[in-house]
């Protein structure tokens, strides 16, 4: 890692996956992509944008003998650091799938090494990237090595926030969490050559809690200044002036805006995954549901006031 000369493997080339390439390919490193859909490995052999939102040239940035991509999974021994970056989204009754996650460790498994760290960066509950995670690339690993010694697992969650022109991979701090100290090392260790701040937590479950605390953060206020809208609405009031007003607070208050419900890869989604490990544990989160519950109705609202010329 310290000499430059580390080959990073990132799977999942999609809105995470591109940037962290990037940003690891910028810091000196050397890149290999995976992905499953061979349209994105042509598109970076071709130097095309495929992700509209990251720029123009932005894959073009990639072109050299420091970076490759490919479909072939069987390369996964290949990376000196691999990287896991893969969507979790919910099954049919707000559950959550972790498929995409656990068939890449299975992946990850077959092809293990010694010497090889495996960072886990996809939103998900407390405890997978130690249990489910772990468990799978262990499953089908060679049963001599060992985590910890052989082979290091970390996790750091993702921060991205598609078409946010403010800030870059680069510039959002990663926070790191290890299944041990050596692994939370070493992940901060390739971290630190491409982004400008690195923050390590004691366990890879503080940094899996946090990643849920910072999206769910935004769903509670969300639907908190979406209720509000609806009432001030009907009390002749502008909410926006509200929150101006609120806003010269200097401390204890941070604005939200009224919107069309939740949007975005993970604000609605990731609450799901805190609720549904609290009902495994028998805690009741009352209040994350009913902010779902709040900001579903909201898409129908706007709809109706923007039909009938109302803000």
């Amino acid at each position: 890692i310290d000499s430059g000369e580390a080959l990073c493997g990132v799977i999942g080339l999609g809105y995470v996956g591109l940037p962290l390439a990037h940003a690891l390919h910028r810091s000196g490193l050397l890149v290999l992509g995976f992905d499953i859909d061979p349209a994105k490995i042509a598109d970076l052999a071709a130097g095309r944008d495929y992700l509209k939102h990251l720029g123009e040239g932005f894959v073009a940035d990639l072109a050299g003998d420091r970076f490759d991509a490919t479909t072939d999974f069987d390369r996964l021994g290949e990376p000196d650091c691999l990287f896991v970056c893969l969507p979790t989204p919910l099954g049919p009754h707000q559950e959550p799938d972790l498929g995409y996650v656990t068939n890449a460790a299975l992946q990850i498994g077959k092809a293990l090494r010694p010497g090889q760290l495996v960072v886990l960066e996809s939103t998900t509950y407390p405890g997978t990237t130690r249990g489910v995670f772990h468990d799978a690339v262990r499953s089908a690993a060679d049963p001599a090595l060992v985590c910890g010694r052989d082979y290091f697992v970390a996790y750091s969650p993702e921060r991205e926030d598609p078409g946010r022109a403010s800030h870059s991979t680069a510039s959002i701090p990663k926070l790191v969490g290890g299944l041990d100290e050596t692994a939370a090392k070493l992940a901060e260790r390739v971290y630190a050559r491409a982004i400008e701040r690195v923050h390590t937590v004691a366990s890879a479950e503080i940094a899996e809690a946090a990643k849920l605390l910072e999206n769910i953060f935004r769903a509670v206020n969300i639907a908190l200044v979406n209720e509000m809208k609806v009432v001030l609405a009907e009390m002749g009031i502008d909410v926006w002036d509200v929150i101006e007003a609120a806003s010269t607070k200097p401390f204890g208050f941070m604005p939200f805006y009224p919107g069309p419900g939740l949007g975005g890869h993970c604000i609605p989604i990731d609450p799901y995954y805190l609720t549904w490990k609290a009902k495994e544990l028998g805690r009741p989160t009352r209040f994350i549901e009913l902010a779902g519950e709040v900001n579903t109705v909201m898409p129908r609202y706007v709809v109706v006031r923007k039909v009938h010329g109302l803000n």
